[in-house]
């Protein structure tokens, strides 16, 4: 199903980038949404005089965090989250070992990261 013709039939290398930035995307956004109503409740310890929402991202030391919540996602990205060609696009495998992993979780996360994408 591709109404916008964005992945031209037989183009796998196409589906795997796009499925990879579809799962990425999602995983972004459900945290995005659980942290946007955490943040109302939980203030880490030097960032209480920071205001909630989008403020924060323009009064120090929030700039700090986001700056440094940047860096590290970056660094994350280029280094430890690689696709992987000879696994399916988005999974790293099981790090913690919960052996949780399976068809049906990532059937869930991907109609979960779709839901969250809207969401957040």
């Amino acid at each position: 199903f591709d109404p916008a013709g964005f992945c031209k039939k037989g183009d796998l290398d196409g589906f795997r980038n796009l499925r990879a930035a579809e799962i990425k995307h999602g995983r972004v956004a459900m945290m995005a949404a659980l942290g946007a109503v955490v943040q109302h409740y939980i203030k880490f310890p030097g960032f209480d005089s920071v205001p909630a929402g989008m403020d924060a991202v323009t009064t120090a030391p929030g700039s700090y965090g986001f700056a440094a919540l940047v860096a590290g996602a970056g660094l994350l990205e280029l280094g430890a989250w690689v696709e992987d060609p000879s696994r399916e696009p988005g999974n790293f495998g099981d790090p913690a070992g919960l052996g949780q992993y399976t068809q049906d979780f990532r059937e869930r996360e991907l109609n979960n990261g779709r839901f969250a994408m809207f969401a957040a």
